[in-house]
C-alpha cells in the first residue's frame, strides 16, 4: 500500500489494537488468476510460537478456499473509520481531502483441521458474546448444530508484514481545531475520525 511518510503508523501495539477492534476485514487471493476477495472476520492471535496470526474461516461452498494450498501470500484489508474534509474548514485556500485509517496485512495461509477450527470458532463466539445481554455459548449447542462445522474451511495466517496508513491531517495542525470541530457535527463515523486527529495532535505536542 502506498503511503507518505507522514501518515505512516509504525506504533505496532496501537495498530495491533486497531486490529483486534476491527476485526472485520477483507481477505484477497488469487482464484483462477483473478483477484478474489471474501469479507469475514479475521482475529489478531499469537500462536504457539509466540507469532502474531489472524484466525478465520470461509464457506467451504466459496471457491476461495481451494487454492489455500499454493502456499501463496495472501493479503488482509481492514478498514478504520474515513470521513470527507472540507478545504473551506483551513484558514488557507486548499484542496478538500480524506482523512481515514487502513491497514493492509501479508502473511502465509495454512489451512487448519477441524479440531483447530472448533476452537477458533469457540474464541469467537465467546468474545462477541460479551456484548449480549443473554450470551450463548457453543459448549450449549447441540452436535447437531454444531456439525455445521463441516461446511466450513478454518485457516491461520502468519503475519509477514503490517502496513498501517492513518491520514489525519498531519500536515495541517495549524488547522487542526477547525477540522476536529466540523467533524464532531457531522455524525459517528466523522467524530471518532476527529477523535483519533485530536489523539495523534496531542501526541505531537507533547513530544
Amino acid at each position: 500500500m502506498y503511503i507518505p511518510h507522514y501518515y505512516k503508523n509504525e506504533n505496532l501495539d496501537e495498530v495491533k489494537a486497531f486490529l483486534r477492534k476491527n476485526s472485520f476485514g477483507i481477505l484477497v487471493n488469487q482464484v483462477d488468476g483473478k483477484p478474489w476477495a471474501t469479507h469475514i472476520p479475521l482475529e489478531l492471535e499469537t500462536d504457539r510460537a509466540g507469532e502474531d496470526v489472524l484466525v478465520g474461516h470461509i464457506s467451504k461452498a466459496n471457491p476461495q478456499w481451494k487454492v489455500f494450498e499454493d502456499n501463496a501470500e495472501v493479503l488482509c484489508i481492514f478498514n478504520g473509520p474515513h470521513a470527507y474534509v472540507s478545504s473551506s474548514w483551513y484558514q488557507e485556500e486548499e484542496v478538500p481531502t480524506w482523512n481515514y485509517i487502513a491497514v493492509h496485512v501479508y502473511g502465509k495461509l495454512t489451512v487448519l483441521d477441524e479440531e483447530a477450527t472448533m476452537k477458533a470458532l469457540h474464541r469467537l463466539v465467546d468474545k462477541y458474546e460479551q456484548q449480549s445481554e443473554n450470551p450463548i455459548s457453543l459448549h450449549d449447542m447441540s452436535s447437531k448444530t454444531l456439525r455445521q462445522v463441516k461446511g466450513v474451511v478454518g485457516f491461520q495466517i502468519k503475519i509477514n508484514e503490517i502496513q498501517a496508513a492513518y491520514k489525519l491531517s498531519q500536515t495541517r495542525p495549524e488547522d487542526h481545531a477547525s477540522i476536529i470541530k466540523h467533524l464532531k457535527e457531522l455524525g459517528v463515523t466523522a467524530t471518532e475520525i476527529a477523535r483519533h486527529i485530536k489523539k495523534q495532535s496531542n501526541f505531537k505536542q507533547n513530544d
